[in-house]
């Protein structure tokens, strides 16, 4: 059985929880203002880390409720289920991820959309697929003509957090074809490797909610990295994400807000 059979035997446990319970109100705690965590994300990383452990015992995992935080080079990450919001509210967008980092960079990624039951999958190196079909990002060259996604983080309410965030906002309506904001980065990720958005920019994300994404958009032809072309911090990474010809456009756009 190899990685990726792995990742995506957990990522679809996962994914198969969410299905049966179809979305919608659940019981929640908060772990800030507007951070929910319910019964189902922890069902969802119980049902994910059962086959993590029970085929690679090996390998550390940091999840986002409570596996951990291991800082080991060789890793799953994992999200048991991106789009914690919208799953509470019934909007169908909502993802499990699973990443396998060696050495400190990706080499397997699945990204589980329940919903559709859409598998995107990437191997370092052998490209990108979902359900076995070959991904590739657009061929956007033109920032006007871009479909832009984005979201907004759990510090939104704090202080002046709101209209700086919203700056980027208005100047990306200004720029691009259009701009989305679906709640779920992974997802976001995930359309853009097959083709769906063309860019996408976001702060103050976690790792588990990229790690998998950036692989798909990698392998698939794009570009993944800081809002100035740069590393991306994986404390609180603030990606910039493109196709690859609308990176120049994007930071340029970025830098002059």
């Amino acid at each position: 059985m190899t990685e990726l059979d792995v990742a995506l035997e957990a990522a679809r446990a996962a994914g198969a929880i969410l299905a049966d319970r179809g979305g919608g109100p659940a019981r929640i705690r908060h772990k800030g203002l507007v951070d929910l965590v319910t019964e189902v994300d922890l069902a969802c990383e119980a049902a994910v880390l059962e086959v993590l452990e029970r085929h690679t015992p090996e390998i550390p995992i940091l999840s986002e409720e409570k596996a951990g935080d291991s800082e080991a080079d060789t890793r799953w990450v994992v999200d048991p289920l991106d789009g914690t919001t919208n799953y509470v509210h019934g909007f169908p967008v909502y993802a499990v991820s699973v990443a396998l980092e060696v050495d400190g960079e990706g080499f397997v990624a699945v990204i589980f959309d329940p919903v559709r039951g859409l598998a995107y999958t990437a191997r370092r190196g052998a490209g990108a697929w979902c359900n076995g079909a070959r991904m590739q990002v657009s061929d956007c060259r033109d920032l006007g003509q871009a479909l832009v996604g984005t979201g907004f983080p759990y510090d939104r309410r704090e202080g002046d957090n709101a209209r700086f965030y919203t700056r980027y906002l208005e100047a990306m309506i200004r720029n691009a074809q259009g701009v989305r904001r679906a709640g779920a980065a992974a997802m976001d990720l995930a359309m853009l490797a097959a083709g769906n958005l063309d860019a996408f920019w976001e702060f103050k994300l976690r790792w588990w909610d990229v790690a998998a994404g950036r692989l798909l958009v990698e392998e698939a032809g794009g570009r993944f990295s800081g809002h100035d072309g740069g590393e991306v911090d994986r404390s609180w990474p603030s990606p910039l994400v493109t196709n690859g010809w609308l990176h120049e456009q994007m930071m340029v756009l970025l830098e002059r807000v």
